[in-house]
């Protein structure tokens, strides 16, 4: 009880805060064919590649038609019951086969291992052995960070707390959160600034990142959410830019209301902490089609950011594995043209 009447008075306080102000040196050597060699070794590239574990969640849930309907429901009362294709254990492997040496995990294919510590043990291993390091976990369906209802923030906040004692344990640098909410774009911008510093401030005794995807309602508004880290603007607070995620409005038939991406990757990206490469369908050319890999780099190498753009396969056109390795090959051409 006192750690939730402290927990609470963290967000009531940043209510408060947002309503009133939006080697030695050796001996010189003579230099050898060897340390010449060493002097001239390739440097450090801007830009490598992850793999984001959703790009193969039809293969972890071992079917192509996935009862979204469902989902929720059956991820809180048995969600390995999801699970009917490969093991998630397995992903450290998977992502070294293409060679890859960076991943992204998504909280729903362990959502009953987060508090097995057993386990993540074994999957630390696993990634020792792949040669694999985690850079990030994905984390959804905890409660939304934008919730007008103090306590269900509170509760949402809490939630997350786990999930970032995992991505340290695992070496990880951040976990990707969702800033969503009922409201108008105001209320849940105010409501999203209170959670989000209440998760930072806990994340930061861990050394790790909270960092916000655009992904889909108010976080689509680049302006939005690029306000929403301008007023919080803690050091572990940052984006996650997502090259298709800018359907702000969805219909019947689709998306009824779309951000300009380029507009959106350009306001995210002094806040990014990491890039999503999100691809569905290539032409002949090996092109993404409703995304322009060669413009959106641009943006990000311009930014100033350097590190992974992770590997987001979404089509149907393509089979999993073919599409990360036609998404890897878009990447690596853009790479090369930069």
């Amino acid at each position: 009880m006192k750690n939730k009447t402290k927990n609470l008075a963290i967000v009531c306080s940043a209510i408060f805060l947002f309503s009133t102000t939006f080697g030695c040196k050796d001996k010189e050597t003579k230099p050898t064919e060897a340390n010449a060699t060493e002097v001239q070794a390739e440097p450090e590239p801007d830009f490598k590649i992850s793999l984001a574990q959703w790009s193969l969640h039809r293969t972890f849930f071992g079917t192509e038609n996935i009862d979204w309907k469902n989902f929720t429901k059956t991820l809180m009362e048995s969600p390995d019951d999801l699970l009917k294709g490969k093991d998630p254990m397995e992903f450290p492997a998977i992502a070294a086969s293409y060679g890859i040496n960076s991943i992204e995990l998504v909280n729903t294919f362990y959502f009953s291992k987060v508090d097995d510590m057993a386990y993540w043990t074994e999957f630390k291993k696993k990634c020792d052995e792949a040669g694999v390091s985690v850079g990030l976990i994905m984390c959804d369906a905890l409660g939304n960070l934008g919730d007008d209802d103090p306590e269900k923030l509170l509760a949402a906040v809490e939630k997350h707390y786990k999930w970032i004692d995992i991505a340290k344990f695992l070496g990880a640098h951040s976990i990707r959160v969702n800033a969503a909410g009922e409201g108008t774009p105001e209320e849940v911008a105010k409501s999203a600034v209170n959670g989000l510093t209440a998760l930072a401030k806990y994340a930061a005794t861990k050394d790790i990142n909270v960092i916000v995807e655009n992904h889909g309602g108010h976080s689509s508004n680049g302006a939005w959410l690029s306000g929403i880290m301008k007023t919080i603007n803690m050091d572990n607070v940052g984006t996650l830019p997502d090259f298709g995620n800018f359907c702000i409005e969805r219909g019947p038939e689709g998306c009824a209301k779309e951000y300009d991406r380029y507009v959106g990757i350009k306001e995210l990206m002094p806040y990014a902490k990491g890039v999503s490469a999100k691809s569905h369908e290539f032409d002949e050319d090996g092109n993404e089609i409703h995304s322009d890999f060669l413009k959106i780099m641009k943006i990000v190498k311009e930014s100033g950011f350097k590190g992974y753009v992770g590997i987001e396969y979404e089509g149907s056109e393509l089979s999993e594995d073919e599409g990360i390795k036609a998404t890897k090959a878009l990447l690596e051409k853009v790479f090369a043209q930069l």
